[in-house]
C-alpha cells in the first residue's frame, strides 16, 4: 500500500531542488517498487513462496539481532 505522492513547490526554489524532494517522496512512497512488482502476472503459488521466502529472511535476521545482544550482555 503506498500514498501519492506529490510536493509543493516554492516559487523562489531551485527545480532540482523540488525535484529531488519529489522522487525521495516516490521512492518513500513505494512507487516504483509497486510498478515493478505488477509489471508481469505472478502465479499464486510463486507469490506464495516469495512470501514465505520473504518471512523465513526476516525470522533469520530476527535471530540474528537477538543472538548478537545476547553475546553482548556477557
Amino acid at each position: 500500500m503506498f500514498y501519492m505522492p506529490g510536493i509543493r513547490v516554492n516559487p523562489e526554489e531551485p527545480f532540482e531542488i523540488a525535484l529531488k524532494r519529489f522522487r525521495k517522496q516516490v521512492e518513500k512512497g513505494g512507487v516504483i517498487a509497486d510498478c515493478r512488482r505488477r509489471e508481469a502476472y505472478e502465479k499464486p503459488s510463486i507469490a506464495s513462496k516469495r512470501k514465505e521466502a520473504a518471512a523465513r529472511k526476516r525470522l533469520m535476521k530476527r535471530l540474528r539481532r537477538v543472538r548478537m545482544r545476547e553475546n553482548r550482555d556477557y
